[in-house]
C-alpha cells in the first residue's frame, strides 16, 4: 500500500463564516446506516463497544426477501457507527443457497465468536440454522460443521443465543413455533433434543393466530428477570409487530408481557434489546430510506426505559434515535467508514479487507456527531486514493453548510486504491461540534477515503477543567442556542453582561418564546448539575418575572416541564437565574432548557424582549459567578498587584482607580473577582476606597506595607506583615476634590 504524505493549502474563508455559526440542519439519524439496507439487526456487547450484526436486503426493486449476506457495525457512542463490511456472504459455506441470508446473532465465548444465521439448506429440506467461528467480531469466519448446526426444517427461522449465569448456552428459534436447544461448551454442537415451548395464551398472548406468536424470537435478562421477545401478530396494528414476556429463567414459565412495538411500515420486524453502559435500547427494523419497502429495510433504534415493576412500555418509534453518550476524539484515528449520517457514499473492502468509504460524487456528506475540538485544532489529514483526479474534502461545522474550518484539495493516486496521506490546515475549529465532510469536485467520482484524523492544541492538552460541562458566552456566535417556539435570536453587541456580545430574543408573541438549548449525553437522567444565566431587558415594564426551565419527555413520551430558577428582574439590570444542585428527573429523555418569561400583559401585547449571556452548565455543587453574585476566587494573588505583572506599582493604581469608579456607579459592568482579591489590599473583605488610598500611599513610597483599617480585621493571605494601623479614612468628595478621582 503506497502512503505519501502531501500538503494542501486552507480555502479562503470569510470571516462571518467562521465566526457566525449557521443554523442546524435537522434530519433522520434512524436508521442507523444509510450506505446499504441492514434488516434484522442484533445487538450484542463486546468488552467497551455495542455491535449489530444485521442481514443485507439485496439493492434494487425486490419482490421477496432475497438477502445476499452479512454485515457488521460498532459503536462506543450510540450515534456515530463504525461499518465493518460484510462478514459473511450468501454463499460463504457450500451448503447454503444464494439469497437466503436470513436472520443472524453473534455471541463470544472463551475469546472466540460464534455467529448463528438462517439459509436454506442447498440440498432441500427446507430452511436451517447455521454456525460460523471467528477470533474477531468482523472475522473471518469459518465453517466448523460443514452442515447446519439445526435443520433443515421449514420451522428453523431466526436464531437467538444466550449463556445464562450458570454458564449454560441456549439457542432459540422458529416460525410459528418457538424452539429452544442446549449448545455444548464448544458452541458448535447441541445438547440433547430440540423442545418446543408450550405455545399458550398465558405465555405468548392471544392473536388472530392462536398467540401473538409469529418469529423472530429475543432472549434477554434485565436485572433478575428473563425477557422474550417476538415478532407478533396483534389486532388493531399493520404488519408484525413486536411483544414479551417474561420468566424466572431462560425456559420459563412465560408470562406474557404485551405489545413494544406497535406494527411496522414495512411489514416484518426483527430486533432485540440490550443493555449498554447503564442505558437501554430497542432494536428493530423499518423501510427508513430512499428505496426502502417491505424487501429493502434497515436498522433502527430507541433508547427506552424499563418500568419500575419490570415491565417494557410501548416504543415511540422516531427519526431521531438515541442521545449520544460520549463525544468522539478527533485526534485519534477514525475511520472513515464511522458515521452518523451520510447521503451520497457507499462502502467498500479493498484488497487487505480493510473498510473504507467510496463512490463518492459532487455533493456527498457524512457527518460524525459530537466531535470534541478541546482547545482547538489546527491540521486534518486524510488517507485518501482516487483513479481519476481526486477532488476537495470541505469540513464543514454544525451543519453541511455550516461554517467552513478546513478544505483538504486531493489528487490523483493511481487507483482507488493507491493510498496517499494528505493534509490541510485547520482554523476555527474548537470546542465541540457536528462535524460534516463534505465532498466537492468534478462529475466523475473523486476519491476514496480510508481514515481521517485531526492534530492541534486539543489533542496536547493534559490539563482539562472538568467542571464546566458547556460554556456559552455569545462572543459573535450563538453557541448552538436557537429560538424556541418561534422568536428571534441573534447574536448582539448592544449589551453584554461580560465580554463584547450576548444573545437577543426578540419577535416573542408570546412568553413561551424564548431562546432554547438540547442537553447532549454529558447531561444524565437522575443527576444534578449547576446551571446559571444572566438575563436583562431594557423597555417595558418596570420588572418582570424570569424563569430558567427545563422541557422534556417522561417515559410515557409526554412533555414535562419544571423550573430551574425564577427571578424578578428590574429594567435595565442584569439578574443572574441559578441554581447549584438542579436534578433532572429520572427518565427524562430529550431534555432541553430554555428562557422565558411570565409577562403580566394581555395576549395580544407582545412579551418583553431581552438579552441573555454567559448561560453556562457545571457538575453538582458548582457555584458559578453571575451578576449580582460574585464567588470566592481561590487561587491566590500578590495583594495590590491588580494587572498581575508580578510587580505593584502605579499601573495599578490606575487600575484600582478605575475600578472603584465601576463599583460607585450604577449598572457598572462586573469587576473580575480575581483583581476584586488583589485589590482588596487591607483585608475588609470588600474593595473600598480605604484599599485605593493604601495602594496610592505604597506606591509613592509613604508607606511600606499594606495594613488593615480595623484593628480585629484579618490579613489575608500573601500580605506584607502589616504596619500601617487603622490609617486615615478618605472620602470619596475628597479623592473628587484633589482630583483623583472624577
Amino acid at each position: 500500500m503506497k502512503k505519501v504524505i502531501k500538503a494542501a493549502t486552507l480555502a479562503l474563508v470569510s470571516g462571518a463564516a467562521l465566526c457566525v455559526a449557521a443554523p442546524a440542519v435537522s434530519h433522520a439519524e434512524n436508521p442507523i446506516v444509510q450506505t446499504s439496507f441492514t434488516p434484522d439487526p442484533a445487538p450484542v456487547v463486546f468488552d467497551d463497544e455495542l455491535w449489530v450484526f444485521t442481514g443485507c436486503d439485496r439493492q434494487g426493486n425486490n419482490d421477496f426477501y432475497y438477502m445476499t449476506g452479512w454485515q457488521a457495525f460498532s459503536t462506543k457512542d450510540m450515534k456515530n457507527w463504525t461499518d465493518h463490511g460484510r462478514i459473511l456472504e450468501d454463499t460463504s459455506f457450500s451448503w447454503c443457497n444464494a439469497n437466503d441470508a436470513w436472520a443472524s446473532q453473534c455471541i463470544e465465548r472463551n475469546g472466540k465468536y460464534y455467529f448463528y444465521f438462517t439459509t436454506t439448506n442447498k440440498s432441500g429440506g427446507g430452511r436451517a440454522i447455521g454456525v460460523a467461528v471467528a477470533d474477531s467480531p468482523e472475522g473471518p469466519y469459518s465453517d466448523p460443521n460443514g452442515k447446519p448446526l439445526c435443520g433443515p426444517n421449514w420451522d428453523y427461522i431466526d436464531p437467538t443465543v444466550m449463556i445464562d449465569d450458570d454458564g449454560q448456552a441456549w439457542l432459540m428459534f422458529g416460525n410459528p413455533k418457538c424452539y429452544y436447544v442446549k449448545l455444548n461448551e464448544d458452541m458448535t454442537s447441541l445438547n440433547g433434543q430440540i423442545k418446543q415451548f408450550d405455545m399458550t395464551t398465558q405465555a405468548f398472548g392471544s392473536g388472530s393466530k392462536g398467540t401473538t406468536y409469529g418469529e423472530g424470537p429475543w432472549i434477554c435478562k434485565h436485572d433478575s428477570r428473563y425477557y422474550l421477545i417476538w415478532a407478533s401478530f396483534v389486532d388493531g396494528f399493520g404488519g408484525e409487530s413486536q411483544c414479551y414476556a417474561t420468566g424466572p429463567s431462560v425456559t420459563g414459565p412465560w408470562t406474557y408481557g404485551g405489545v413494544i412495538q406497535q406494527g411496522s411500515n414495512c411489514f416484518t420486524t426483527h430486533g432485540g434489546i440490550i443493555d449498554y453502559k447503564d442505558h437501554s435500547y430497542f432494536f428493530y427494523h423499518k423501510s427508513g430510506l430512499p428505496g426502502g419497502g417491505s424487501f429493502n429495510r434497515s436498522a433502527a433504534c430507541e433508547e427506552f426505559t424499563f418500568n419500575a415493576d419490570g415491565s417494557i412500555p410501548v416504543m415511540k418509534l422516531t427519526t431521531t434515535g438515541p442521545d449520544q453518550l460520549e463525544p468522539l476524539n478527533p485526534f485519534e484515528r477514525v475511520e472513515a467508514e464511522t458515521i452518523c449520517w451520510s447521503e451520497g457514499i457507499k462502502t467498500e473492502k479493498d484488497e487487505n479487507n480493510s473498510v473504507c468509504i467510496g463512490s463518492i460524487k459532487k455533493g456527498a456528506y457524512i457527518k460524525v456527531a459530537g466531535v470534541d475540538f478541546g482547545e482547538g485544532a489546527d491540521k486534518f489529514t486524510a488517507c485518501v486514493a482516487s483513479a481519476n483526479s481526486g477532488g476537495n474534502i470541505e469540513l464543514h461545522l454544525d451543519s453541511k453548510t455550516g461554517p467552513i474550518v478546513g478544505n483538504l484539495k486531493t489528487g490523483g493516486t493511481g487507483g482507488w486504491h493507491d493510498w496517499e496521506e494528505v493534509s490541510c490546515d485547520v482554523m476555527g475549529a474548537d470546542g465541540e461540534h457536528d462535524l460534516y465532510l463534505v465532498f466537492n469536485g468534478g462529475d466523475d467520482y473523486l476519491m476514496n477515503v480510508d481514515w481521517w484524523k485531526f492534530d492541534g492544541a486539543g489533542s496536547s492538552s493534559t490539563e482539562v477543567d472538568q467542571t464546566y460541562i458547556f460554556k456559552s458566552t455569545f462572543e459573535g456566535k450563538l453557541d448552538g442556542w436557537s429560538d424556541r417556539g418561534g422568536a428571534t435570536v441573534t447574536a448582539s453587541t448592544d449589551e453584554a453582561y461580560e465580554g463584547d456580545g450576548s444573545a437577543y430574543c426578540s419577535d416573542r408573541s408570546a412568553s413561551w418564546k424564548g431562546i432554547g438549548k438540547s442537553l447532549n449525553y454529558k447531561f444524565k437522567a437522575g443527576e444534578s448539575y449547576s446551571f446559571s444565566a444572566n438575563v436583562k431587558y431594557t423597555e417595558g415594564a418596570p420588572t418582570v418575572k424570569f424563569h430558567f426551565t427545563l422541557q422534556y419527555d417522561d417515559a410515557s413520551g409526554e412533555t414535562q416541564y419544571v423550573k430551574i430558577d425564577t427571578q424578578d428582574v428590574k429594567k435595565g439590570e442584569w439578574v443572574q437565574l441559578a441554581n447549584t444542585s438542579f436534578k433532572i428527573p429520572e427518565g427524562a429523555k430529550k431534555p432541553l432548557i430554555y428562557i422565558e418569561t411570565e409577562d403580566d400583559s394581555d395576549d395580544d401585547t407582545p412579551a418583553t424582549n431581552f438579552y441573555v449571556d454567559n448561560i453556562f452548565a457545571a457538575v453538582d455543587g458548582t457555584e458559578i459567578e453571575g451578576a449580582g453574585k460574585p464567588v470566592t476566587v481561590d487561587e491566590p494573588v500578590t495583594l495590590g498587584d491588580l494587572n498581575f505583572d508580578e510587580r505593584v506599582d502605579s499601573f495599578d493604581v490606575i487600575i484600582a482607580r478605575q475600578t472603584l469608579i465601576r463599583s460607585l456607579n450604577d449598572g457598572g459592568q462586573p469587576i473580575d473577582t480575581k483583581v476584586l482579591k488583589a485589590a482588596d489590599v487591607d483585608g475588609s473583605g470588600d474593595f473600598k476606597v480605604n484599599d485605593l488610598v493604601q495602594l496610592l500611599n505604597y506606591t509613592i513610597g509613604k508607606s511600606k506595607s499594606f495594613g488593615v483599617n480595623e484593628a480585629d480585621a484579618p490579613v489575608p493571605t500573601g500580605a506584607a506583615t502589616a504596619s500601617i494601623q487603622s490609617p486615615a479614612f478618605i472620602t470619596v468628595n475628597t479623592l473628587r476634590k484633589t482630583g483623583f478621582i472624577k
